[in-house]
This record gives C-alpha cells, sequence and structure tokens, in this order.
C-alpha cells in the first residue's frame, strides 16, 4: 500500500532520485525509456522543484477596452432576454426584442466601468496579465527497492534516447 507522505504530495514509500532535468520534456523522455523496457512506471514520479511564479503581462487595461466588453456582454445578455421574453409572451413582440438589447447594454456599461474603477484601483494596475507557477527542475523519482533496476536500464541505454 502506498501512502502520500503529508505536505509533499510525493505517493513513493522511499522515493529516491534517479536523475534532474531543467525541463520536463527530458525527465517524460526517462519515464518513456523506462516504460519501453518493461519497468514499473507506477513507481515513478516526475517533481517539478525551484518553482517560479511568472506573471506574463498581456496587454493595457483601458476603460474604453473595458466598456466595449461590457458593452457587448450585456448585448448578448439583453438578447437572449429578449428572445425569451419574445417566446414566452407573444404579445410583447418586436418591442421587447428591441428594449432588451438596448438595457442590456446599458446595464454591462455601467458594471463594467464600476469594475474598472475597482480592479485598477484607480490607475495603480491599468494591465492585464496571466499568473503560472512553473518548475525550473524536475526530478525523476523512483521508489528505493526498483533504483538500481532503473539505473541499469538508464545506463544500458544509448545516449540519443536520453
Amino acid at each position: 500500500m502506498t501512502m502520500q507522505r503529508e505536505g509533499t504530495g510525493i505517493e513513493l514509500e522511499y522515493p529516491m532520485s534517479l536523475a534532474t532535468y531543467d525541463d520536463y520534456p527530458s525527465a517524460q523522455k526517462t519515464v518513456d525509456l523506462l516504460a519501453d523496457e518493461d519497468f514499473p512506471v507506477q513507481h515513478v514520479e516526475i517533481v517539478g522543484t525551484d518553482l517560479r511564479s511568472i506573471e506574463r503581462v498581456t496587454g493595457r487595461v483601458t476603460r474604453r477596452k473595458v466598456a466595449i466588453a461590457g458593452a457587448l456582454s450585456g448585448l448578448w445578455l439583453g438578447v437572449f432576454i429578449g428572445i425569451a421574453f419574445a417566446v414566452i409572451d407573444h404579445k410583447s413582440g418586436s418591442g421587447v426584442l428591441l428594449t432588451m438589447p438596448l438595457l442590456g447594454v446599458a446595464f454591462g456599461l455601467l458594471w463594467s466601468q464600476l469594475g474598472y474603477s475597482t480592479v485598477t484601483r484607480r490607475g495603480t494596475r491599468d494591465f492585464s496579465s496571466r499568473t503560472e507557477i512553473v518548475a525550473t527542475r524536475y526530478e525523476v523519482l523512483v521508489e528505493h527497492n526498483l533504483v538500481a533496476r532503473a539505473r541499469s536500464l538508464m545506463s544500458a541505454a544509448p545516449a540519443a534516447a536520453l
């Protein structure tokens, strides 16, 4: 029975390092090589270490861009609600199909501008970004009782395979 060591996320009982790489594809290639040799890969883990937080700036947020996005979002919501009312109440006719999208645009503009003021904190953060956590090193871990076999398989493999 394998047990997860508390706080590590590692499920191997006594993991030992087989190899360390600078990129994930290299670590993946090692596990693939072991799998090709019928090694029990369920006793192998790839662990990303030396984590970094990277914030990629994707663009500038302007009041105009936010207003356009809010208006379009409100328009679609208004069209949807207008169609729903037109289907349910046949007497409302085209009047509801015209007024609901206009109300949706007004609602979308209002909420987008309130959101813009809140998110940008009055100009202190007027850019959009995407944050991700990436590992700078990848370590291949193997259960302690299988590490010798894994090492011998790796040493027997041609250098081009790794």
